[in-house]
């Protein structure tokens, strides 16, 4: 798992481009998506202390094994919670925060901000670790 993310928000990416901007929005792009992310946004309730979001795709084979190690992560830690939204379903939301390949993981803090970002299946190690940025 490549972590692309920071904990300011913002994305280490050589584009420039960044998840969270002062103006409380995402980065301009469709939507204007908040850069707190949300129960409406994210269809379901995110965690006490901290959520991963998981962007999958049906036939996606590393979305599975993904959605097998975030389950566990948040099992293990309590007041985690694992939010799996299809990318196809939320195009509107997978415009506004870049989203560009499945998976790709957010991690929240407890306000729903993202602190921490990748793309690729993600090792159970790193997950924990990134959650570490988020408690």
């Amino acid at each position: 798992m490549r972590v692309l993310g920071r904990e300011d928000g913002r994305d280490d990416r050589s584009d420039g481009r960044c998840d969270g901007r002062a103006d409380g929005r995402a980065d301009g792009r469709a939507g204007g998506v908040p850069a707190l992310l949300e129960a409406a946004e994210l269809g379901a309730e995110p965690g006490r202390r901290a959520t991963l979001v998981q962007f999958s795709s049906a036939f996606c084979q590393p979305c599975r094994a993904t959605r097998r190690i975030l389950a566990e992560v948040a099992a293990m830690v309590g007041g985690v919670a694992h939010i799996e939204i299809d990318a196809e379903e939320r195009l509107d939301l997978v415009r506004a925060l870049g989203i560009e390949k499945t998976p790709t993981v957010l991690v929240l803090d407890s306000a729903g901000r993202i602190v921490r970002r990748a793309a690729g299946m993600p090792r159970k190690a790193d997950v924990i670790a990134a959650l570490g940025a988020a408690v």
